[in-house]
């Protein structure tokens, strides 16, 4: 698929600091951090180069002994967003990338089809995510598990994102959508929207992706058929190793 923004990069944003599980960018799984189990789901995807956004140095060396790129950027910025942003500017000044792919550093068995899709699917906006439909036997009323309300065009392709919310929307009879927090930008587009303040939605919510909507920023939305294990807790942990320790490696190319 042709690309008008050009190249991407994929920044892994990572700090030690975690509320519910501490320090875990570093903690083991099947013999490595957790970090570089997610830089090498990365670099297999094969959608540009991965450069790892550090909050603490430890993070950048787990990196670098693997053979990862690791960029040290300040510990005290406030997301995940304003840290792919410093890093993109560090790394790449020159301005060679016209796009950039904001992976969580928490996802460590990420598929590869998923960064292509969030890649391709920025073709329809400033911002591009990823949502699947959540299942009957699914909690729809979780709040940990953000629902996005889109507008789907007749002749198929992405959706345009209308509204993120932690209740289940829209209200009524059919399908809920499990938010994914995978995001593409625009290099302009994420420029813009570290420049805005937080949007009373944002606030009310806590989800930064809202005060991009507020200030008119287009989030195109594809359908897919996974939701990637984000580890946020012990149990995500512990399962994230059940999962990986059978798991041949994957060497980088």
């Amino acid at each position: 698929m042709t690309r008008p923004f050009g190249s991407a990069l994929v920044v892994i944003p990572a700090r030690l600091a975690s509320t519910r599980l501490p320090g875990k960018p570093l903690a083991d799984i099947a013999g490595e951090p957790m970090i570089v189990h997610v830089w090498r789901r990365a670099v297999e995807a094969g959608v540009g180069p991965v450069v790892v956004a550090c909050g603490d140095a430890p993070i950048a060396e787990a990196v670098r002994r693997a053979g990862g790129t690791a960029v040290m950027t300040p510990s005290d910025l406030p997301s995940g967003s304003d840290r792919i942003h410093c890093a993109l500017e560090i790394i790449d000044p020159d301005r060679k990338h016209g796009a950039v792919i904001n992976l969580q550093g928490d996802q460590p068995m990420i598929r590869s089809h998923l960064l292509t899709t969030v890649l391709d699917t920025l073709n329809w906006g400033d911002i591009s995510t990823l949502a699947r439909p959540i299942r009957p036997e699914e909690p729809a009323d979780d709040p940990n598990v953000v629902k996005v309300a889109a507008a789907w065009p007749a002749g198929g392709g992405p959706g345009r994102a209308l509204y993120f919310s932690r209740s289940a929307i829209p209200w009524g009879e059919g399908e809920l959508l499990h938010h994914i927090g995978l995001y593409a930008y625009r290099r302009a587009a994420l420029a813009r929207f570290v420049a805005l303040p937080p949007s009373p939605l944002e606030r009310r919510e806590r989800l930064e992706q809202l005060r991009a909507l507020e200030a008119g920023m287009t989030i195109a939305v594809a359908r897919v058929d996974t939701v990637p294990l984000g580890v946020d807790t012990p149990a995500d942990l512990e399962r994230a190793r059940a999962l990986l320790a059978a798991r041949p490696p994957v060497t980088p190319r």
